[in-house]
């Protein structure tokens, strides 16, 4: 599995970006980055999930406060429920936030929504909202009669308040819909969108995985004990040596998914997220045992690298869930 030469040069150009201006988002809107996902009919690249991984895996590399895993969350959404509304939004570089998860998580959608006249009512408190206390557009995934659905929510009808995490790169928000006025936009695979919301996260923790591995070999050698380098100590250098593993077999499991065929997606995409997520936990909890006290200290980012896995382990669910949904897709 490898990236094609288009690819790799979308990747030069994602991280030349973030080299100079990390954290912004009107450039990577200029480079295309939400318009991947988007049909061209609506103003974007209809480009795929290894676009998405490509840049997913820089974004991880630097933790860049970035808004596009909710914009491609929002995109798989949208175009599962055939919209051309909102999607031209999406490739412009609006910020898109969607509503689904319960406080319990992803199994069901939080909201309900019903019929009221001519149009509908969304009712629910949905939380882990990506980006949903500043979100320009506000869609919802609710239970109707017929099955999920997604509804476009005027954000001024919504109580939305940001979430206070560890992870101070990742903005989260509980959004409360009191009986809030929807546009129905269509029909909502969850699964489907849950899957793509899967290969995108597990993208960005290969190459948060690949950056801790970096910086904490970079220290090995630079700090000295005993008149020699740390990193020549063997017990380290095993230690390194496991996180090497973790990371290739994390960036092989998140590239895997992200070029899998439709009927493959469910079963790799559960790969992904179980593996990517619990090999960046490791990854990044050894990156502070071998940086020793500097690691917890504001001085150095090791402490950052920690808290974006930690706070990643559970998002889009556990790693104990997709490894559930592995045995049930499985037949056990």
């Amino acid at each position: 599995m490898r990236l094609t030469e288009d690819q790799l040069a979308l990747r030069d150009a994602v991280r030349r970006l973030l080299g100079k201006e990390p954290g912004c988002w009107g450039p990577l809107t200029e480079l295309g980055a939400p318009a991947l996902l988007v049909p061209p009919g609506c103003g974007g690249l209809g480009a795929g999930l290894a676009e998405v991984f490509v840049v997913q895996y820089e974004l991880g590399r630097t933790l860049t406060p970035s808004p596009l895993l909710g914009s491609v969350l929002a995109a798989a959404a949208l175009v599962s429920a055939g919209d051309d509304v909102v999607l031209p939004r999406v490739a412009a570089g609006s910020v898109v936030a969607l509503a689904w998860a319960s406080a319990s998580g992803w199994a069901a959608p939080a909201c309900s929504a019903r019929r009221s006249g001519s149009g509908w009512v969304v009712d629910g408190s949905a939380a882990y909202v990506l980006d949903g206390d500043t979100a320009d557009v506000l869609l919802a995934v609710a239970r109707t009669d017929d099955g999920p659905a997604l509804f476009e929510v005027e954000p001024g009808a919504a109580r939305r308040a940001h979430t206070p995490t560890m992870d101070l790169s990742r903005r989260l928000a509980s959004v409360s819909l009191p009986a809030a006025a929807g546009r129905l936009v269509g029909p909502v695979d969850v699964a489907r969108v849950r899957d793509v919301a899967c290969v995108a996260l597990a993208a960005e923790q290969a190459g948060t995985a690949a950056r801790c591995l970096e910086l904490t070999v970079a220290y090995a050698w630079q700090r000295r004990q005993f008149g020699r380098p740390i990193g020549s100590f063997q017990a380290l250098k095993h230690r390194m040596a496991d996180m090497h593993v973790l990371v290739e077999t994390a960036e092989s499991a998140a590239l895997s998914a992200a070029l899998a065929t439709p009927e493959e997606l469910p079963l790799r995409a559960a790969v992904a997220k179980a593996h990517c997520a619990e090999a960046l936990h490791e990854v990044a909890g050894e990156m502070i045992q071998l940086h020793g006290g500097i690691a917890i200290t504001w001085e150095h980012d090791a402490h950052r690298y920690f808290k974006r896995a930690h706070g990643g382990l559970r998002l889009f669910g556990s790693p104990a869930e997709h490894v559930a949904r592995l045995a049930e897709l499985a037949g056990f």
